[in-house]
């Protein structure tokens, strides 16, 4: 009994001691809610995979042991490669990661696991535009960092906030325009049609919609007004030559002889 009690403390300590060496060598992992990670340094002959303080696999022999059940279902070990292997990632995954191999590569080495959401896809909407010039705004509804790229320069970013809005030059209409979202481990991006957002029509001649619209009214009416002058012309002319042949009419009319019957009865 006390042998076991023993070896329980031999064990006990070696985790401590692993930890503490551990913690002055952390490196940054990122996963995504559902994803997998892959932790890349390996244990392929005797050694501990451990978070935090708890010892979650031991291999011993070549063989693979899950100390918590919690892990039973994500948690798996390469036999080739080594290497420990966390799927179906969740919020509470998150957390420092030990590895701590103790035969063949002796090493121990730990990992700062972090799980995140994956990015949202941004909204753009146009604010209010004009001839020269249109206000975007970039919207997700998660914090994220949002960043506007004109081509590939950084316009407008932050951190904090879930709107970001960027101003839009008649003279830019030519550059790629993109809002993205991201975080560590994501991110999404959004290429915006400035033809359709700000009114701009990617072409040489620089033409602006609006003015387009404006041009094509005013012939439409120009042609209406030619219509109408033509058939009030039209109408006049018929007035004139109706008039005329009812005074012909009349004249004719009066110059005619009456001849009166003077024969006796």
């Amino acid at each position: 009994m006390w042998i076991k009690t023993f070896l329980c403390l031999v064990v006990r300590m070696m985790m401590m001691m692993i930890v503490s060496a551990a913690e002055d060598v952390k490196n940054n992992l990122t996963g995504l809610i559902g994803g997998n990670v892959t932790f890349p340094d390996s244990v392929k002959e005797f050694g501990f995979f451990l978070k935090g303080r708890q010892n979650i696999g031991l291999v011993t022999k070549g063989k693979f042991e899950i100390a918590e059940d919690i892990y039973e279902k994500n948690l798996f070990w390469d036999r080739n490669s080594g290497l420990f292997t966390l799927t179906d990632l969740q919020k509470n995954n998150s957390g420092i990661y030990t590895i701590d191999s103790k035969k063949g590569d002796v090493l121990t080495l730990s990992y700062a696991l972090t799980v995140y959401d994956w990015a949202p896809t941004p909204q753009v909407n146009s604010q209010n535009w004009s001839s020269d010039s249109c206000k975007l705004l970039c919207s997700v509804d998660k914090q994220v960092t949002l960043v506007w790229y004109r081509d590939q320069e950084i316009l407008n970013q932050s951190s904090s906030e879930l709107s970001l809005p960027v101003t839009v030059h008649k003279h830019n209409r030519h550059s790629d325009y993109k809002c993205v979202a991201a975080n560590p481990a994501d991110r999404k991006t959004l290429q915006v049609n400035l033809e359709e957002s700000c009114g701009f029509i990617q072409s040489q001649n620089g033409n602006n919609p609006t003015r387009n619209y404006g041009i094509g009214i005013g012939v439409t009416a120009g042609f209406i007004v030619l219509i109408l002058f033509c058939a009030c012309l039209i109408k006049q002319k018929y007035v004139k030559k109706e008039k005329k042949t009812r005074q012909r009419q009349g004249r004719s009319r009066r110059g005619s002889p009456i001849y009166v019957n003077t024969n006796p009865k």
